[in-house]
């Protein structure tokens, strides 16, 4: 059986208005943050046994593979977008119940490990020029700034424990043996999620607080590596 894990990205806790040029500052961290979650998810897939995704191209670093057109604009005009979800066949899995966790918790795991990449690259290129470029007023700050939080974001959003996102698959496993209740949680988990954000989206409320959790990692792992925004 055929099953697909979808990815999503949640930028309007970073979007005071509709800002083209800073908006457009967040692209560089929302192509490579999408473009590596969707890779992992593809490769863990591909090495626990099934090659749909191989099949399908999307085993590749190459971001015209993962980018969904209709999930990148929305991204951009809403704050919330998606890529294009990596398929993968359940039953050519080795050990499919361990397999689908390792492939759900592949794409967000790599966003961190992407984020603190980035964080420690940030900190040395600071170090080599310790004054004026990096005091936060030009472009190349504002560009690692945003890609570290836009990659913190794809972690900590993805592993929300709802349909249709990654962590989902980590709590809605354990309801296989109970099917209606599975399909239930599933069905109506999606609706409350996409409710939650289309009214975020619209009233600016901020239903779903993980914006604090963002800021608090990508600020303290700065913090460790000895910047400190």
């Amino acid at each position: 059986m055929k099953k697909r894990i979808f990815s999503y990205l949640l930028i309007y806790g970073m979007m005071d208005s509709l800002d083209i040029f800073r908006t457009l500052k967040f692209l560089p961290g929302i192509i490579l943050g999408l473009t590596i979650h969707e890779f992992s998810h593809a490769y863990i897939a591909h090495r626990c046994g099934d090659s749909t995704s191989k099949d399908q191209g999307r085993v590749s670093l190459n971001p015209l593979k993962h980018i969904d057109p209709m999930g990148f604009i929305m991204l951009l005009v809403a704050g919330f977008g998606w890529a294009k979800p990596v398929e993968f066949n359940e039953s050519n899995l080795r050990d499919p119940k361990r397999d689908v966790l390792k492939i759900a918790v592949a794409g967000p795991v790599s966003n961190a490990i992407l984020a603190m990449i980035l964080s420690a690259l940030f900190v040395i290129l600071k170090q080599l020029e310790p004054t004026g470029f990096y005091d936060g007023k030009y472009l190349i700050t504002e560009l690692f700034v945003y890609a570290i939080y836009i990659n913190w974001g794809l972690f900590i959003f993805n592993l929300i424990p709802v349909p249709p996102l990654d962590g989902s698959h980590l709590l809605l496993g354990y309801f296989k043996k109970f099917p209606a209740l599975y399909t239930a949680l599933y069905k109506y988990g999606t609706l409350v999620l996409f409710g939650l954000l289309i009214v975020s989206a619209i009233t600016k409320l901020n239903l779903l607080p993980i914006w604090p959790l963002i800021e608090f990692l990508g600020k303290g792992f700065l913090a460790l590596m000895g910047y400190h925004l």
